[in-house]
């Protein structure tokens, strides 16, 4: 796509985020809230990249580096977007801005059953490391 703009999303965008999401995104997560967007991108401000595509936002993906890992969470593309290389061009965002940090790997949170999602981690040269599970604990 020749007219698309990746960029960080601002604090006063996380409505919009989760609209997002509710349309493009697979599965929803506790923090999918306004308080819980805001928090994030106050925290870490280059976190939550957002992909445009005239004015119109197309892709999203959070790209969060703690000091010690690279995590990356919401990838997700509007499905009259997809197969353009909106993922990839995010991606390659997340990417770069890990590098810049020396972050040496990136983690991807993928629903189990979001085959779709899966394919396209492989086709980005994500590898599934079936020795780990995820282990949660809910605080609120």
């Amino acid at each position: 796509m020749t007219d698309l703009r990746i960029r960080n999303a601002a604090p006063e965008e996380a409505e919009a985020v989760l609209a997002f999401w509710k349309e493009a995104a697979e599965g929803t997560s506790i923090t999918d809230d306004v308080d819980g967007v805001t928090r994030l991108i106050s925290r870490d401000p280059e976190a939550l990249l957002l992909a445009e595509a005239d004015g119109v936002l197309v892709g999203s993906v959070i790209a969060g580096y703690d000091g010690w890992r690279c995590s990356l969470y919401r990838l997700a593309v509007l499905p009259s977007h997809r197969r353009r290389g909106i993922s990839t061009a995010l991606l390659d965002a997340a990417e770069k801005r890990f590098a810049a940090v020396g972050g040496r790997r990136g983690d991807a949170m993928v629903l189990e059953a979001n085959e779709q999602a899966q394919r396209a981690w492989t086709s980005a040269g994500y590898v599934r490391e079936d020795h780990w599970r995820r282990w949660v604990k809910r605080f609120t």
